[in-house]
């Protein structure tokens, strides 16, 4: 038996993958432990607290394969160190990426320190990556089922985190996953994938805003000065973005719809353009600091793969490093790159490494 009775604490969120996670570490030989997170409190806009049925459906999986579970509350220090992060990136006019932050703040931080104390020897979760520990050092590799790869989502995690980790679903499919699940009679066989912000779900991201940032309503305009409308205020837009501008149907000289190019913080105007989008087009980007794995590159300039926004096919790029400084030049033009989302970087099967976009360079 692969597990010889070693502990392995598992992060149930009450889906399917961690669920099937669970499972086979169990038929593995591992002495499982199931451990839920509850990160965040506050109800939905229909009331209801989603985490009271996840924790219901961690109960059901945890009884059906004969394994321990417990919950542990972090909404305290997802609060302080994810959501206040989440709230001034927004506030500066930038788009965060919570995801990436609680897998390092809370997933293989406080869950990692948690499961120590309920002497495990090792912690796993559903993500869809895997993971190499060779010579000391602790490896992330991307997912056989590359549809689902996550490794976008843990370029943030060190070497210390990346220790006594496993991947289950590694090397699997996620209709193996769902087939496993069936035939094991899971109840989180059918249920679907979560989507949204990490532990607090899908929402009308507007209204859940306004709730906590005071929304500065400002011009909507052209670089020529023509006042098109008015926004509602500059943290709901993103660069690229066509929906959802409200400027009362207008179009283009050339019949095209608009697009947001800027975001002006200083003076509170969305500028906005039509037709040729050479605009929204970089060259190339900027970053202050990018953590690397398994360590700093020997090479201070060197040529791989990297993603600029999750939902990206991998781009081939060219990396350099100087004191406080990271340079990418893009192979081809990449559109939108977006302040505050994360350039991740590949080698290969390897995520080598990622950071927060500071700025984007056009030549």
């Amino acid at each position: 038996m692969v597990g010889n009775n070693k502990t392995v604490v598992v992060g149930m969120s009450g889906g399917v993958d961690s669920s099937v996670a669970a499972l086979l570490l169990k038929e593995q030989g591992y002495n499982v432990i199931g451990l839920y997170m509850n990160n965040w409190e506050e109800k939905d806009e229909c009331g209801a607290c989603t985490g009271e049925e996840d924790f219901a459906d961690v109960r059901r999986v945890a009884n059906a394969i004969g394994i321990p579970y417990y919950s542990v509350n972090f909404a305290k220090q997802y609060m302080d160190r994810v959501f206040s992060y989440f709230l001034s990136e927004y506030k500066a006019g930038r788009t965060p990426n919570p995801d990436v932050l609680c897998n390092r703040e809370i997933k293989f931080r406080d869950f990692k320190d948690t499961a120590k104390k309920l002497g495990a020897d090792y912690i796993a979760t559903g993500h869809y990556c895997d993971i190499l520990h060779e010579g000391g050092k602790h490896y992330l590799l991307k997912a056989k089922d590359q549809s689902k790869d996550q490794t976008y989502f843990l370029n943030q995690l060190s070497q210390s985190q990346l220790e006594n980790v496993l991947f289950p679903l590694g090397k699997l499919d996620k209709s193996e996953v769902r087939a496993i699940a069936e035939k094991n009679g899971l109840a989180t066989a059918r249920k679907k994938d979560s989507t949204g912000i990490c532990f607090i779900g899908e929402r009308n991201f507007r209204n859940f805003l306004k709730n906590y940032l005071p929304a500065e309503k400002g011009k909507i305009m052209t670089y020529d000065g023509k006042v098109l409308g008015e926004h509602i205020g500059l943290m709901y837009y993103t660069i690229g973005q066509r929906r959802g501008l409200d400027i009362g149907g207008q179009k283009g000289d050339d019949g095209s719809r608009w697009f947001v190019i800027e975001k002006d913080m200083k003076n509170n105007i969305l500028y906005v353009a039509h037709g040729d989008e050479g605009r929204l087009y970089s060259d190339g980007l900027i970053m202050h600091e990018c953590n690397w794995i398994p360590d700093i590159p020997k090479q201070k300039e060197f040529e791989c793969t990297g993603k600029f926004r999750y939902r990206q096919p991998e781009q081939e790029c060219r990396v350099r490093i100087s004191d406080g400084r990271i340079e990418v030049d893009f192979k081809e033009k990449q559109r939108a790159i977006t302040e505050g989302q994360f350039a991740v970087f590949y080698s290969g099967n390897l995520c080598i490494g990622g950071g927060v976009i500071e700025k984007a360079v056009r030549k």
